[in-house]
């Protein structure tokens, strides 16, 4: 039988986003690919029951940074970020990291530049076409 949650609380998340400089052409920007390594899991994947889905509403802590280890962003020393998936709330990189996740796990994360700012960055914090 599917279990849908409606809302998961993820207790301890953190998510570190590495955002490096890329010298890249527009085409190979959009070829990069999202990656996602699992750090800590509190529960075997065979135990966990409520994966995260579209339409579940997290509540997340993260930390992004850039290559050089300048933190750009968290939310450590305030209230856990809210993201109801789905709903183009957070940058597409970071929606669809979220995807799949069990209660209190733990991920990193590096989204490329065409799921997250673009060529445009986010400035004057964020260059553009980083990943």
């Amino acid at each position: 039988q599917y279990f849908k949650p409606v809302t998961m609380l993820v207790r301890v998340f953190i998510l570190f986003l590495a955002f490096s400089p890329l010298a890249r052409a527009e085409t190979e920007e959009n070829n990069l690919e999202l990656q996602v390594e699992t750090l800590v899991r509190e529960e075997k994947p065979e135990t966990c029951t409520q994966l995260s889905v579209m339409g579940d509403t997290l509540h997340i802590h993260y930390t992004g940074k850039l290559d050089d280890g300048r933190i750009i962003d968290s939310s450590l020393s305030r209230d856990p970020l809210v993201v109801e998936l789905g709903k183009k709330q957070v940058i597409q990189g970071l929606e669809q990291s979220l995807l799949g996740m069990c209660v209190g796990e733990k991920r990193r994360v590096i989204i490329p530049p065409h799921l997250a700012y673009g060529k445009r960055g986010f400035p004057p914090t964020i260059p553009g076409k980083t990943a």
